[in-house]
């Protein structure tokens, strides 16, 4: 038995994705489906006001008053909008978020899949395999059973779907590095590929798939030049992976100089993360905790990371174990190094914080109140891969069957304190989402039934980069509203002044209403003379929006020459 166990280990894995891997992606979406259908059922999938975004850009690609893919936009990164479309095609389940959660559901389940097989192939080399197994489904229950990620996977947000497409990005890149020392060089080759392609997606899903491209790509260009043999295969394969990894920052800077005749459109832009924070910070006030103070902005990312994980004292054992896993892994060898991939949302988050208007208030620390702390979630694969490898460090350890089984359970005793704490309190991804929502829900759903009374031809000016979701409840077609998103087409993406300009100059001549907004584009642009006022919607905690009839003249038809 010895023997067969150490032949194996000098031989590359000859099929990865097994029955097992198979049965923790089936564990997940199992946990998918119940989570979905619970929070559908009150309510709860469109709670967070980024999710009707993403889910009215990805409509607005083909139900539009100018439909194509420069509905996508800029700032958020095109694949999750993407991936949605075939989803909200359905008036169904784009008006009740179904078709949003759809791919972040898959995600979830595909992530939790990737958990498992990364700790199982890092670590499943060594001798005591049955350890191994027991150390990846236990990472895998850490990722799939955490709460907060339960939640968040049943709405359009896209962290999922980055998550799942970070961790197969390190699965493959882990799987090149083991194939590298086993001498073979077809399936090393593969695994790059693979990898690169994974990095190309990430990259076009969030921003912290760019850090992730460039660490990924220099660590692969750093092992294969100390690589002896030199094959023209890992050559070609490496060449590949490089053009993957770099492509989409390329395609995306491109866009956005020929779109925008801006390539940083996205970070320096009207509609940027820095603008927004810049617009509505209070003079004579620091923009928010982290601005310009690394420290501050590392304690405050960690710290999100922690309330996502537990309430209590149980944070700092989460901590505890994510710093206790990183230095098992540096002591096991190079073959495990792959796997602090995973806590490079550390370094990325604190510079975004610090440098890029990124703020995040946590409910703990000043402001006292909630915003982004849903970033924290990054971190949960880093805490499942550090709980795996603890696992396996102390089963180790154990001398015997019922030494290992005290271990296990052990574990299991904590992992279910720390996550019932986090459901005692309830997740605080949905307290963000709810506790953000309310006023904004209700001031939709006002609007929504004024905007229901309007004739069901008439045509609407009205800026949707705030209050989309009006429209969704009315079920009102997007393609009925002129917005800040008409203004460019395929055939003159160039043009400044497009429908959306000459609409708010002449408002009687394209629309017969207009929704302003205090404050907004419209209530700003929008020419005003003969516009008759309808009605005013005002609810607490959101500016308030007047519905104006235009006078629009009816066009009469044409008497019949013949």
């Amino acid at each position: 038995m010895n023997a067969r166990r150490i032949a194996r280990t000098n031989v590359a894995p000859a099929s990865r994705w097994d029955r097992e891997t198979a049965l923790v992606a089936q564990f997940a979406a199992c946990v998918s489906f119940v989570a979905f259908v619970y929070y559908l059922q009150h309510g709860d999938l469109l709670l967070y006001g980024d999710a009707v975004a993403h889910i009215n850009i990805a409509r607005r690609v083909f139900d539009s008053r100018t439909p194509g893919l420069l509905q996508l936009g800029t700032v958020w990164l095109p694949l999750p909008h993407l991936l949605m479309i075939p989803f909200v095609l359905s008036s169904a389940t784009w008006q009740s978020g179904i078709g949003g959660s759809i791919p972040s559901m898959i995600a979830y389940a595909m992530g939790a899949a990737g958990i498992f097989r990364l700790v199982r192939g890092a670590i499943g080399s060594e001798s005591q395999e049955s350890s191994a197994r027991i150390a990846a489904w236990s990472s895998a229950i850490i990722y799939f059973a955490n709460p907060n990620l339960i939640y968040l996977q049943s709405t359009a947000m896209t962290e999922l779907l980055y998550m799942a497409l970070a961790i197969w990005s390190v699965v493959y890149f882990a799987e090149f590095v083991q194939d590298r020392s086993h001498a073979d060089k077809g399936a090393s080759s593969s695994s790059l590929i693979k990898c690169g392609l994974c990095l190309l997606a990430a990259c076009l899903t969030r921003y912290d798939g760019w850090l992730l491209s460039c660490a990924v790509g220099v660590a692969a260009l750093a092992l294969m030049l100390r690589t002896k043999a030199n094959v023209a295969a890992m050559r070609l394969g490496l060449a590949k992976f490089l053009v993957l990894a770099a492509a989409a920052p390329v395609l995306w800077l491109a866009y956005n100089a020929i779109i925008y005749r801006n390539p940083l459109e996205f970070a320096n832009g009207p509609y940027s993360a820095r603008a927004i924070e810049q617009k509505t910070a209070t003079p004579g006030y620091p923009p928010h905790p982290g601005e310009h103070n690394l420290p501050v902005a590392f304690s405050f990312f960690l710290k999100s990371g922690e309330l996502n994980m537990a309430e209590g004292a149980g944070q700092k054992l989460w901590v505890a174990a994510l710093l206790a896993g990183a230095v098992m892994i540096l002591f096991r060898g190079p073959k495990l190094w792959p796997l602090l991939l995973l806590w490079l949302p550390l370094l990325f988050y604190t510079l975004s914080v610090a440098y890029s208007g990124v703020p995040i208030f946590l409910p703990v620390w000043w402001p006292f109140s909630f915003y982004n702390v849903r970033y924290g979630l990054q971190l949960v694969p880093a805490f499942a891969v550090a709980g795996g490898v603890i696992v396996y460090s102390f089963l180790g350890m154990a001398r015997d069957k019922t030494a290992k089984a005290a271990v296990v359970l052990t574990i299991l005793i904590l992992l279910a304190g720390s996550y019932a704490s986090v459901w005692w309190a309830q997740p605080i991804c949905f307290r963000e989402a709810s506790i953000n929502s309310r006023t904004r829900i209700a001031f939709e759903a006002e609007l929504a039934n004024n905007l229901k009374k309007l004739p069901p031809d008439s045509l609407l000016l009205m800026y949707l980069g705030d209050h989309v979701g009006a429209l969704q409840q009315a079920g009102i077609p997007l393609r009925r509203v002129i917005s800040e998103g008409s203004h460019r087409t395929w055939k003159r993406p160039l043009d400044p002044q497009g429908l959306w300009e000459h609409a708010l100059a002449d408002p009687a001549r394209y629309v017969d209403y207009v929704v302003a907004m205090e404050d907004d584009p419209v209530a700003r642009g929008v020419n005003r003379q003969g516009l008759s006022s309808m009605t005013v919607i005002d609810a607490t905690g959101q500016p308030p929006a007047t519905i104006y009839w235009s006078h629009r003249p009816v066009p009469t038809l044409q008497p019949n020459q013949n």
